[in-house]
């Protein structure tokens, strides 16, 4: 416990524990092991009904109606990381292994319908950052908002998608361990560490949350962990396309959609642009209700002057700085056609 919480290495409990330093390693793993082969079943299982009805409300508190969350991924350094795996994973290589769309590919996964603008929809999605594909199951930022439609839509996503980092900051101030590099020399290990960590995580913020820790379902462990390994008799293969088959090809592509992508990006800056100026409305109404009890209708004060200037100050400086980024990267591109260029001149040269 000692290791996950303050990331100490072996030699820095041996003193006290009287142990070897492959004795106190195997100790860590039995312990993790422990803690996933009883606690795994309930505090890393995948969302119910209810927990998804939960987030739902959670997301169209917040503006966004059909959000279960939001996604991102928490980089820890290997230390003992062999040559040749270095630098192959990241966002898009992690989500590509990732089993998150298992349950919708294959038509396990509770049903989540919403409408926005007329429009209805019939998955969820997670709010992203810029490095994720273009998907129905994401909804992403707006780069460099123009406007003060897609202004808004950026200020609500970034306030909203700022709760997982702060989940993968709390996980990190909790356990040391993924502050500094890992030292283990194996992926199983350093998986079972991190699954067994974001189980005690989940035990604190239950606990915090005053929840009833749930009982754990014996069946259910003897069965997966007790049952020995029934033979299986040969049965003959089919390669026709069944149904089951061609579902799965169909949520496949439905999850990777980008014009439905697109399309919710759009109806959700209409839709929080109308919830911010319901807002507005409701500011300006109850200020005339105090100002005179008998003027009772909703009027949105408009803006001032210095607040127009303000604006147009810097949609124009956002734009400036569009051009600007325009103009380095036509520079740039041309420095690369030369250089190109002049290795061909050499390579004619040479030949």
């Amino acid at each position: 416990m000692r290791m996950l919480v303050y990331g100490i290495g072996v030699d820095a409990v041996d003193d006290y524990l009287r142990i070897g330093e492959t004795t106190a390693i195997e100790a860590m793993r039995l312990f993790v092991q422990a803690y996933i082969d009883v606690f795994g079943v309930e505090y890393l299982r995948r969302p119910t009904s209810d927990d998804i009805s939960r987030l739902l409300l959670i997301g169209e508190s917040r503006g966004f109606l059909g959000m279960l969350g939001s996604i991102d991924c928490m980089h820890w350094k290997w230390k003992n990381c062999p040559v040749a795996w270095k630098g192959s994973h990241n966002d898009i290589n992690v989500l590509e292994h990732s089993p998150l769309f298992a349950n919708l590919r294959e038509g396990r996964a509770p049903p989540v319908t919403f409408k926005i603008n007329d429009h209805e929809y019939t998955m969820g999605y997670y709010l992203a950052d810029g490095i994720y594909p273009s998907w129905a199951t994401f909804v992403k930022t707006i780069p460099c908002p123009l406007g003060e439609k897609a202004n808004i839509f950026a200020k609500a996503h970034e306030g909203c998608r700022k709760d997982v980092e702060l989940a993968f900051g709390v996980l990190q101030a909790r356990f040391a361990i993924f502050r500094g590099p890992a030292r283990c020399w194996d992926r199983e290990t350093l998986q079972k560490i991190m699954k067994a960590c974001v189980i005690l995580h989940n035990m604190i913020i239950e606990d915090e949350r005053d929840e009833r820790i749930a009982q754990a379902d014996l069946e259910t462990l003897a069965r997966q962990y007790a049952e020995p390994d029934m033979e299986i008799d040969d049965v003959l293969v089919s390669h026709n396309h069944t149904i089951e088959f061609e579902d799965f090809i169909n949520n496949h592509l439905r999850i990777r959609d980008k014009g439905t992508h697109t399309m919710l990006q759009v109806d959700l800056v209409e839709h929080l642009w109308h919830r911010h100026l319901a807002s507005i409305n409701c500011i300006g109404y109850s200020y005339l209700l105090e100002k005179d009890m008998d003027t009772c209708f909703p009027v949105s004060r408009p803006p001032g002057k210095k607040a127009e200037k303000r604006k147009l100050k810097e949609t124009t400086d956002q734009l400036v700085q569009i051009q600007k980024l325009h103009q380095e990267k036509k520079e740039r591109d041309e420095k690369k056609l030369e250089i190109m260029k002049e290795k061909i001149e050499v390579d004619k040269e040479k030949l």
